[in-house]
């Protein structure tokens, strides 16, 4: 397949770099009307705001962790991080040269996470870390660590929960009413929310098991879980011929097309742009169904179309709470209970986001279809 172009495709190509939530959706949009080829440093899409859920329940990353191969059946998968784009080409680490029409940048946050889906047996040894843990230390009060607390302290109630956050609230994401709201929810719980400190984890050095926080507060925790912001994968682009396209904060400037600044033929979507808008998997979906369609009109070559605009909607956040519960803030309320955790909390979109891809929302005797 590589290096052959039906002539039906020609002038067709396009590279898609990061395989996560709107990489994944654009290249399978888009491969059964371009030439696709998608470039991500790792064989699998991750559901990644569902991975907690995987911490407390092992298998259900069997739903939450999908081949490229598995959705993407008529492109290629390049798995190898990208390190150079030209006018008209993209270099990956392991050498290859991949020419582009289009070019779509999804590369969202930077994550270590393994090359090999088979790889991942760490949620098997984070919820064993777990299980053998009377107390647990959470470090950082974003949606990860928010979320993750909620999920230990349902299913694991007689475990002690401690979430430090060095911030003066919870979820700075979101209003302070669901900041609040979640607090109180933690705190029926029995989690020790503990703000405006930061925690030295290596002051538990030589097998101690006693942390110490910024605020001369001690905290003894069998094992502890770091759930702080990623970077955005961006410092890569300061050597490409996109070097001019980022702000000041990293972050690629678009316009209302999802094109990159200055240029006509290359987007970006997700978490990746400078879109004054929530960074979440919804909003990361539809700047691929818009950079999709755009592509579509640009390859016809703009036959009685125009480009699609993107308008950033009315802003809509739900932080999980365990198995039925959710804190949700919609545009003119904030809610917190089992209403709005029948929303996301039961099976956290998996199956929604897994048929956007084509994929079988649910598993059959044990097995993901």
């Amino acid at each position: 397949m590589a290096g052959i172009i039906s002539a039906s495709k020609q002038g067709k190509r396009v590279v898609v770099i990061g395989g996560g939530v709107a990489g994944s959706l654009a290249a399978k949009l888009l491969q059964f009307d371009a030439d696709v080829t998608l470039i991500d440093p790792k064989e699998y899409f991750e559901i990644t705001w569902a991975s907690l859920r995987s911490m407390v329940e092992p298998s259900f990353a069997e739903r939450t962790v999908i081949n490229h191969k598995n959705y993407l059946k008529n492109g290629r998968v390049v798995t190898s991080p990208a390190i150079n784009i030209t006018e008209s080409d993209v270099t990956t680490k392991d050498g290859a040269v991949i020419g582009y029409d289009y070019l779509v940048i999804a590369t969202g946050h930077n994550d270590l996470l393994p090359k090999t889906r088979q790889e991942l047996s760490q949620y098997q040894a984070e919820y064993e870390k777990i299980i053998s843990s009377q107390s647990v230390l959470i470090v950082g009060g974003g949606p990860s660590g928010v979320e993750l607390a909620a999920e230990i302290a349902v299913d694991f109630p007689e475990k002690k929960v401690t979430l430090v956050h060095k911030g003066p609230r919870l979820l700075e994401f979101v209003g302070d009413k669901a900041a609040d709201k979640a607090f109180d929810w933690l705190e029926s719980k029995k989690v020790e929310v503990i703000l405006n400190q930061s925690v030295d984890l290596s002051s538990a050095s030589d097998g101690k098991r006693t942390y110490r926080t910024s605020g001369g507060e001690t905290i003894h925790a069998d094992c502890h879980f770091l759930c702080v912001g990623k970077p955005l994968s961006s410092q890569w682009l300061n050597g490409t011929v996109l070097k001019d396209s980022l702000d000041g904060k990293g972050r690629v400037m678009v316009d209302e097309h999802l094109r990159v600044k200055d240029r006509k033929n290359v987007f970006a979507i997700g978490d990746i742009t400078n879109i004054p808008e929530m960074k979440q998997g919804y909003i990361a979906e539809s700047h691929a169904n818009v950079a999709v369609k755009n592509i579509k009109v640009m390859m016809s070559g703009w036959k009685r179309k125009k480009l699609s605009t993107y308008k950033p909607g009315s802003e809509i956040a739900i932080v999980s709470l365990g198995r039925k519960d959710s804190v949700a803030q919609f545009p003119f309320v904030t809610v917190v209970g089992c209403l709005p955790g029948l929303i996301k909390s039961k099976d956290l979109f998996v199956g929604k986001t897994r048929k956007a891809r084509g994929l079988s929302p649910k598993l059959v005797q044990g097995k993901v279809l």
